[in-house]
């Protein structure tokens, strides 16, 4: 499965982006994905999963109520729309997928893509 992901820039802090992950290769509506990142000298951490129906989601505390995952197993694509940025978000956002049940753990995810940055400036 190769994953492309878009939609990353600099904002400002309380604005919006909405980052995009296309899939291709396999049955992406098989699959469970989710958006992990990674700040400058941190370690990669978890930040959303969505299982393949859409039904289950689940999120960082540090992101609820700010983000949310969604998918268009239509269009093998998964997004992750983000509200009311801090500068705390400005991080590389990696899309990933496995095939299994939603989990928040990086090292269970198989496929990844090249990352795209998020900047938010104050």
């Amino acid at each position: 499965v190769q994953l492309v992901e878009s939609g990353g820039g600099l904002v400002q802090a309380g604005g919006s982006l909405r980052l995009s992950c296309a899939a291709s290769g396999r049955t992406f509506g098989d699959y469970a994905m989710a958006w992990f990142r990674q700040a400058p000298g941190k370690e990669r951490e978890f930040v959303a999963t969505i299982d393949w129906s859409g039904e289950h989601l689940y999120y960082a505390d540090s992101v609820k109520g700010r983000f949310t995952i969604s998918r268009d197993n239509a269009k093998n694509t998964v997004y992750l729309q983000m509200n009311s940025l801090k500068p705390e978000d400005t991080a590389v956002y990696y899309c990933t997928g496995r095939d299994g049940v939603i989990t928040t753990l990086g090292d269970r995810y198989e496929w990844w893509g090249q990352g795209t940055q998020v900047t938010v400036s104050s």
